[in-house]
């Protein structure tokens, strides 16, 4: 029996950096935000913490393995002190890492993050990988698609290839920041065979070339593409969806059992834990409901992975949810 997920992309460790000292501006919306720290001078901090094995791929197969779906995950990593911790934080997790890469003479990447507030700006650096499809015993059930560093654009359409070889693979797709950067037309096949796709306000707005808000356009202009169901989230206002018939929702935010320590991974835990439910056969509001959930209690712990929840946990979650939490149609 092959995985029921089987996570792609880039892994990393993650140093977070409390900062003591530093202002946010945004714009009227509250978005767009820029970090402003005192330029040439010497900046306190608070502390900072070390944690490897995340990404937006990792974080996935962290959590639809603490839901107890059969995962593996394809990553890069180097022969290093680094990759080795990375490794051993996949396995704790109870990821299957047989198709986890050591490449000898490489450095595991490695990002800084500025974490201010509840918020956070990460220094990113990626290191240049020997990237391949891995030959697959047999074919998973989902495979999940997210960042990926720059210069593989080839092994994007080799996955294409992989999946309209195997038309029985779901694929969900995330586009992350070098993804997005490739643009529609080079990435058409990929959209084309893509199950759901999920990114935020601001992402389909850079992949549609638009400044419209209007969340049903977003949403509509998006499945243009290919994707068969749709996933924009909205930050603090929620999440909007829309399946295959052309049906859309509005959920809102799931409410913090107590104020958020830091937001990194949110959006990672609200795609991957949607579609785990998928996987276990509930419809998209209902499985994005869950994913909101486990977004929620994940800014409750420092990094993507700490306070990610079991299916207990989450539906002991669902069962006390406020009257508001729901789905209601667009």
């Amino acid at each position: 029996m092959g995985f029921d997920f089987l996570s792609i992309g880039d892994t990393v460790v993650d140093d977070f950096i409390r900062l003591k000292e530093a202002t946010a501006t945004c714009d009227i919306h509250g978005e767009h935000c820029q970090l402003c720290v005192l330029y040439g001078n010497k900046i306190p901090f608070e502390f900072s913490e070390l944690v490897p094995g995340v990404g937006n791929s990792a974080n996935a197969a962290a959590a639809c393995a603490r839901l107890g779906l059969k995962t593996g995950l394809n990553v890069h990593v180097g022969d290093d002190e680094n990759g080795k911790k990375c490794i051993a934080a996949f396995e704790a997790h109870g990821i299957d890492t047989s198709l986890v890469v050591v490449e000898p003479g490489k450095h595991t990447n490695y990002h800084y993050v500025l974490w201010y507030e509840t918020d956070r700006t990460i220094l990113i650096k990626h290191e240049d990988f020997d990237y391949a499809m891995p030959a697959l015993p047999e074919p998973p059930a989902w495979i999940y698609l997210s960042s990926l560093a720059p210069k593989t654009e080839n092994y994007h359409h080799d996955i294409v290839a992989y999946i309209s070889g195997h038309p029985e693979v779901k694929l969900a797709f995330q586009p992350g920041t070098f993804q997005i950067k490739l643009g529609v037309e080079t990435l058409k096949d990929l959209y084309a065979c893509t199950e759901i796709c999920f990114c935020n306000e601001e992402e389909a707005q850079m992949i549609l070339k638009t400044e419209d808000r209007d969340f049903q356009k977003l949403l509509e202009a998006m499945r243009t593409l290919g994707p068969k169901k749709v996933v924009i989230t909205d930050g603090r206002n929620g999440a909007y969806a829309m399946d295959e018939s052309g049906n859309a929702w509005h959920v809102p935010m799931y409410p913090d059992p107590k104020p958020p320590v830091e937001r990194t991974g949110a959006g990672d835990a609200t795609a991957s834990t949607t579609v785990a439910y998928l996987i276990r056969g509930l419809s998209l509001e209902e499985a994005l409901m869950r994913g909101l959930i486990n977004s929620a209690m994940v800014v409750q712990e420092i990094g993507a992975q700490k306070g990610l929840q079991t299916e207990a946990q989450i539906e002991d979650w669902y069962t006390k949810r406020p009257a508001d939490f729901k789905a209601t149609a667009l």
